[in-house]
């Protein structure tokens, strides 16, 4: 549906309790390392890879959000103008199983339907498993969402995660391109109006924003301009 030189970028954030491997998930896909010390994510994280799909460039930019309390307000900002949200809880922590719809419902609250999975970590250690996997099954028919057990330590399943979304993401936008169903429906209800007032145009305005939030985050200045082509932010 693109060119091969047209390069979609996408933003996802992995959300979930403390503890349950959403760094360690990030550090894995993006950097091939594992490590078994945990050191908690304070606020929000960022790694980036690119990948092929199809013949298609994919950016993927990848937001670890704290799983605390203390930091809500300050990752549910960064939640906004996500395309894609991973829900990760862990094999052995009940509660983080529990924690799922919350989590959901809060990613909601700030960018509205979106594609998601529900990604069980830690399934090397299903010895000591304190959720059967017909919970999980039964969680995810509930609230409609595709379902994962991966192991990170193991690398089992990391890879298969990303790509399925990737895969799903660009599917589905190029479903839109074709017809006249706005952005809206595909990458998130905070997405200005204005912005797919075309639909070509309307992506790379997308991408060129999408950027500026990484550059922000990489360099922890303050932006003195916008690119002249937009008109409003998606933060």
């Amino acid at each position: 549906m693109y060119g091969e030189d047209f390069e979609t970028s996408i933003k996802i954030v992995v959300v979930g309790n403390g503890g349950v491997g959403k760094s360690s998930m990030i550090q894995r896909y993006c950097k091939g390392i594992f490590t078994q010390e945990y050191k908690k994510t304070i606020g929000v994280d960022f790694l980036e890879k690119q990948i092929i799909v199809g013949t298609q460039n994919i950016h993927l930019m990848l937001w670890d959000t704290a799983g605390q309390e203390e930091f809500d307000a300050i990752t549910k900002a960064y939640y906004r103008g996500a395309q894609i949200c991973i829900l990760v809880f862990s094999t052995v922590d009940r509660e983080s199983f529990e924690a799922i719809e919350g989590w959901k419902q809060k990613v909601e609250e700030e960018v509205g339907s979106i594609i998601t999975v529900i990604v069980q970590n830690k399934i090397d250690l299903i010895d000591e498993a304190v959720v059967q996997i017909q919970e999980a099954e039964a969680l995810s028919q509930k609230l409609q969402l595709r379902f994962y057990r991966i192991s990170v330590k193991d690398n089992l399943n990391v890879n298969e995660v990303f790509r399925y979304l990737a895969e799903k993401y660009i599917t589905e936008m190029n479903f839109h391109l074709t017809g006249d169903v706005p952005f809206q429906k595909i990458i998130g209800s905070t997405l200005p109006k204005c912005w797919y007032s075309t639909k070509r145009n309307a992506f790379n305005r997308k991408d060129i924003s999408l950027r500026s939030m990484e550059k922000r985050l990489r360099t922890s200045k303050k932006e003195k301009k916008h690119s002249v082509d937009l008109k409003c932010s998606i933060l």
